[in-house]
């Protein structure tokens, strides 16, 4: 095998390995290690180091050993949409913008996850400006960055 060869292979295979899901990981952890799961009971809790787990290359915290058996069981209920990014700024502007983990919005069953500081709430802007919109345009950016 000669040289060139060898080479593409390392390449190829370093890009199939190194792949992993976009996640926002602030502060190390999916959601600013917000629990996944709480959002699913309308409540914004802060997970516990030791209940953790990794997923897609990603660590997410729990409150509870419960909530992170119920994420292992399904991972892909839990996941934050686009990778747990702001979804108004990826739907208004195709921008990957942080967020802040007490924002957050469950519609039809998927979480969302927004920005809010300093005066600027994203859900708030959402709501007013058309969701089902503004999802789909989101769901549309999301594929670029995949």
């Amino acid at each position: 095998m000669n040289r060139f060869a060898i080479f593409i292979a390392l390449c190829l295979s370093t890009t199939v390995y190194s792949q992993k899901k976009d996640f926002n990981l602030d502060k190390g952890f999916v959601a600013k290690g917000y629990d996944v799961i709480s959002y699913f009971e309308n409540k914004a809790e802060e997970g516990k180091k030791e209940f953790s787990t990794t997923y897609e290359g990603a660590t997410f915290k729990f409150v509870n050993r419960k909530h992170l058996e119920t994420f292992k069981k399904n991972p892909k209920d839990y996941l934050p949409q686009y990778g747990g990014w702001c979804a108004y700024a990826l739907g208004a502007n195709n921008t990957k913008y942080d967020i802040n983990p007490k924002t957050f919005e469950i519609r039809a069953g998927r979480l969302y996850l927004f920005y809010n500081a300093w005066g600027t709430n994203t859900l708030e802007k959402w709501l007013e400006e058309n969701p089902e919109k503004l999802k789909k345009e989101a769901d549309l950016n999301w594929e670029s960055y995949q």
